[in-house]
């Protein structure tokens, strides 16, 4: 009961939280290339949406007073779409941007002379606005229990007990958190994969990533490249290194999932790889 009350409590506080979440970002005179200093606080912002359900992203750009009006509307829509291409290259959904405008100049307001740099350099900006997705539905989740009977093992696929459909998860493959390689002692898990598969070669199949710990369906950022597709990176990696061992690539597709599919158990439930059995063949590869 006390558990039900604080699941309770939460979603009562986030129904009546702010819809609408606000970020600027400051440009250079003259430029819209966006300044490092900038970029990271970007990408600190994009990090915190995490634990949002986003609706729709609106990003307008200004410039300050100085310039002819032709010229302001062209570098405040430069602005925009830069943070627009920003966005994308960190995992939000483009679909998700509604409104890409360039507003032009923002009129100069001072009361002393002294204020005049400071206050253009604070109309040089691009607003994001972001606006939350208010939940209406509990989200049933399938549990890591039911998940696996659902599952087949890699000895399935030596057995040849497998059709087009069944899954396989990897278990026993453990990926570093917020990285995209796998742990030591995983190493010996994926080159009895690696045998099994280049024997049985007239199995085909698609690796799928996911990951852990994001909200609903977006991924994860991986450290080492700062790019917002964790899981279509783990997935990638399982399909370079099966690639290395003689697994045909015709026979592999790699996807990324993102975090569409949570288990509802620990973390590192859901930091997993899968294979989606896709195709059979009646006879193998090699002669």
């Amino acid at each position: 009961m006390k558990q039900l009350y604080i699941i309770l409590l939460l979603i009562s506080c986030n129904l009546f939280a702010q819809k609408e979440i606000t970020h600027d970002v400051y440009f250079d005179t003259d430029e819209y290339a966006v300044p490092l200093t900038e970029e990271n606080r970007l990408l600190l912002f994009i990090s915190s949406l995490d634990s949002v359900t986003v609706e729709k992203v609106s990003i307008y750009g200004f410039t300050d007073d100085r310039g002819s009006n032709e010229y302001n509307m062209e570098l405040s829509q430069n602005r925009a779409n830069t943070i627009k291409e920003l966005f994308a290259g960190y995992g939000i959904d483009p679909n998700l941007i509604t409104n890409v405008n360039g507003k032009g100049e923002i009129l100069l307001k001072v009361l002393n002379e002294e204020e005049v740099h400071q206050i253009r350099g604070l109309n040089r900006k691009v607003e994001i606005i972001v606006t939350k997705q208010i939940p209406k539905k509990e989200v049933v989740i399938e549990t890591v229990a039911e998940h696996k009977k659902k599952e087949k093992t890699t000895n399935d696929i030596k057995t040849g007990t497998i059709k087009k459909g069944d899954k396989i998860r990897l278990d026993k493959i453990y990926f570093k958190t917020s990285y995209s390689y796998v742990t030591k002692e995983s190493k010996k898990t994926l080159e009895e994969l690696a045998k099994i598969l280049v024997e049985k070669d007239n199995v085909y199949f698609t690796i799928q990533g996911h990951v852990c710990c994001t909200q609903n369906s977006r991924d994860a950022v991986d450290k080492k490249t700062r790019k917002r597709n964790l899981s279509v990176a783990r997935a990638k990696y399982i399909y370079e290194y099966l690639a290395k061992k003689g697994v045909d690539k015709k026979r592999m597709k790699y996807v990324g999932l993102r975090r569409k599919f949570p288990l509802g158990g620990e973390a590192k439930d859901d930091r997993r790889v899968e294979i989606l059995v896709t195709h059979i063949s009646d006879r193998k590869l090699r002669k």
